[in-house]
């Protein structure tokens, strides 16, 4: 069986002291094992990014730049090999695979212009013959610690701004779809990378504490569930670093009275749905504004689950392939009885779907549970899981009220055609990306994506121009060259501009 190790320095290094089974969700099966790195193998990457830093610091940016601009053209190249590893390891759809690559393929082609994100500011003469000036350095070597649900997507969030920037990147990518990032390692080193600069160690709770502790690494970007975020934002920051932790959500859609409701419908449907609902994005409440929006609504979802198709995500007919693990399906399944048992009706069932010759496979079909209450389990907790919960109130007020309360605050969305409503509703909820018919509001890569509440820590989003700020420190310099061999006398006030 293939062992998939480690990519530093320019090469892949093999550490097989400790493995973990690779499975195909679609069939059940271990088909690769993935090295967990040692304290000692994730150390000699630091060493190595260290090593390579002063030289990568010192690249113009317009070099930085180039290189960024020949990766982005070798990702476009081998959409196919990155999108088959994707799906042979997660799950996902071929289709979706891609459409998660691409969004990580902007962030590239944002950070292509690098030197004109890094340009500083410049005052003349602010004192008799003085001058000052603002730039951002990089911090040096930093890592990166990314989930299982975006294994291409989110690695190029946060290594891409990173290395652009000046910096050397330590990246720890999920164990259980590792494959792809150790591709696109390789792609960057066609590109042009210098050894050293982008190093991936595989691995798990040794290898974080390892990159959380070290005191080599500046600064640490992390996406993953809000008690990992935790853990990690808390750590990082009590051994000096950095910390941009992304966790948990619980996104809601309010549909308003007068929305389109089969616009809505047909919106929640990919929202909800797509890549079997392991987005932290995903919308999984439906905040139907009136018993009569609600029951409208349920009746189109109730009509086009009907025809969703679940099955491999090679087939690209397919509209959802299987969850990542076993055990995240039954925890999945748990929360649809733990609703069913609380009281919600279960309009559309997806537990017991047999996937004719992938009866191994972790499916669970989309499910659709109507009349729930906040006080549910299914309701406060992330699901992470092709499951839609319906709630019913009486007003927008109260559905504002509904999302504000709930302690994560990553996105949501308004169905509307009101706006007045609508620029209400997008300047006071309490949430960080807002969608107005819009179902899933992530930030195009020239804006930055920033979750509110408990699914975000720190003060920096993911790339756009958080990312920039968040990878670099501001210095400013100040300096005279006295002129006319002029010779003061000491100073004792405090100076000023004068």
């Amino acid at each position: 069986m293939t062992v998939i190790g480690h990519w530093i320095n320019g090469e892949l290094i093999a550490d097989t002291g400790r493995t973990q089974d690779v499975f195909n969700p679609a069939t059940g099966l271990a088909t690769k094992q993935v090295a967990l790195a040692s304290k000692a193998t994730v150390e000699h990457a630091i060493a190595k990014a260290q090593a390579a830093f002063p030289a990568w610091r010192n690249t113009p940016p317009g070099k930085r730049a180039q290189i960024m601009f020949k990766l982005k053209q070798l990702l476009d190249q081998h959409v196919d090999d990155i999108c088959a590893l994707i799906t042979d390891e997660h799950g996902k759809v071929l289709n979706d695979a891609a459409g998660e690559l691409q969004r990580g393929i902007e962030v590239v082609e944002y950070m292509c212009g690098v030197p004109d994100l890094l340009k500083g500011e410049h005052s003349k003469n602010v004192g008799p013959a003085i001058d000052s000036w603002s730039e951002r350095q990089a911090l040096g070597v930093v890592a990166g610690i990314t989930p299982f649900n975006f294994p291409a997507m989110v690695p190029l969030w946060i290594a891409i701004p990173a290395i652009a920037c000046g910096n050397t990147m330590v990246l720890k990518p999920s164990e259980r779809d590792p494959s792809c990032m150790l591709l696109i390692a390789k792609l960057a080193k066609q590109a042009g990378l210098p050894d050293g600069v982008l190093n991936v160690v595989n691995g798990d709770k040794e290898a974080v504490d390892t990159l959380l502790t070290d005191p080599r690494i500046q600064a640490i970007g992390f996406v993953g569930s809000t008690v990992i975020a935790e853990y990690i934002y808390a750590t990082g920051c009590a051994n000096g670093k950095r910390v941009k932790a992304l966790g948990g959500a619980k996104n809601h859609a309010i549909i308003m009275p007068d929305a389109d409701i089969d616009n809505a419908a047909t919106a929640l449907m990919g929202a909800a749905f797509g890549s079997c609902g392991e987005r932290c994005m995903a919308i999984s409440v439906a905040v139907a504004v009136g018993d009569a929006v609600a029951d409208a609504l349920v009746a189109k979802l109730t009509e086009r689950l009907a025809t969703l198709k679940v099955g491999p995500g090679t087939d690209n007919n397919n509209d959802m392939g299987p969850l990542i693990t076993r055990q995240h399906r039954d925890k999945v399944l748990g929360y649809i009885d733990s609703a069913e048992q609380q009281g919600a009706s279960v309009a559309v069932d997806g537990r017991g779907l047999s996937v004719p010759g992938h009866e191994n496979g972790y499916f669970i079909g989309a499910t659709l549970l109507d009349h729930v209450k906040k006080e549910m389990k299914s309701y406060k907790e992330e699901i992470f899981g092709p499951v839609l919960c319906v709630v019913r109130v009486g007003s927008m007020a109260e559905a504002m009220q509904l999302i504000d309360d709930h302690e994560y605050g990553n996105g949501t969305c308004i169905f509307t055609r009101d706006g007045e409503a609508a620029r209400y509703f997008s300047d006071n909820i309490k949430v960080g990306m807002v969608g107005i018919n819009v179902p899933l509001p992530v930030p195009v890569a020239y804006h930055s994506f920033c979750g509110w509440k408990r699914s975000a820590f720190g003060d920096n989003g993911m790339y756009g121009p958080d990312s920039v700020n968040f990878f670099t420190r501001r210095k400013t310099v100040t300096q005279r060259w006295p002129t006319g061999g002029v010779r003061e006398t000491a100073q004792f006030a405090f100076p000023d501009n004068q």
